[in-house]
């Protein structure tokens, strides 16, 4: 494990809740009655795809973000299976699952986690390139992590880059071709990432929370 340590890994979706865990108790059957009790009070998801195999996590960049990669001399490309065109850069879904719950019903109500293997964003400077590869989300904790690496050598696994804030997600949407459309995360810089690219590009400019761009993720439902 690196020293940008590995939290809760996710489209991103939502904000996370923990649910107090009953305490111990001598008596086991009136904690198993409550357990009991809650999953049944608990709503079905409207909508659940237990197995992802596509389609992508595309992020349209904000003009922040890239005015700021500019100002430090980093060019931004992809890696793998990743593409940018038109100030968007995807990533295709590999792998995962996710459930989805009517918002208010269920909290957080996107669950899951949502692979991108083989695929990745690239920063360049003259003799420098770090690769930020293999993302994956998980809505419920509203994280994104990945793998690093400086020049072709790992720098971090499983680490947190991004931070996701779900607050403005737009409802579930159908899309063409048995597909469904969560649009609206923001996407912004964590704190692990911002000290790995500050320490990798010899300045103190990239700030945690900057805004990289709003996610749109589109998954196959069938």
């Amino acid at each position: 494990m690196s020293n940008y340590r590995k939290a809760l890994v996710a489209a991103a979706i939502g904000t996370l809740a923990l649910t107090p865990l009953a305490a111990c108790s001598s008596n086991d059957s009136n904690a198993s009655s409550n357990v009991s009790t809650a999953a049944s009070t608990q709503p079905a998801p409207v909508a659940q795809v237990d197995n992802l195999t596509g389609v992508s996590t595309a992020v349209a960049l904000d003009s922040g973000f890239t005015g700021a990669l500019t100002t430090l001399g980093l060019t931004p490309g992809v890696v793998g299976t990743a593409a940018l065109a038109d100030g968007s850069v995807s990533f295709p879904i590999t792998g995962g699952n996710v459930k989805y719950w009517e918002p208010g019903t269920v909290d957080p109500y996107v669950q899951g986690e949502i692979m991108h293997d083989g695929s990745g964003l690239s920063l360049a400077a003259p003799g420098t390139v770090v690769e930020l590869t293999d993302f994956a989300i998980d809505p419920g904790t509203s994280l994104l992590t990945g793998d690093v690496s400086v020049n072709g050598a790992s720098a971090a696994t499983d680490a947190v880059l991004f931070d996701l804030n779900g607050r403005t997600l737009k409802p579930l949407q159908t899309g063409p071709n048995d597909t469904a459309i969560l649009q609206g995360t923001e996407v912004k810089i964590s704190e692990d990432a911002a000290g790995l690219l500050n320490e990798t590009f010899k300045t103190d400019a990239v700030k945690p929370g900057l805004l990289v761009g709003i996610a749109t993720i589109t998954i196959a439902t069938k």
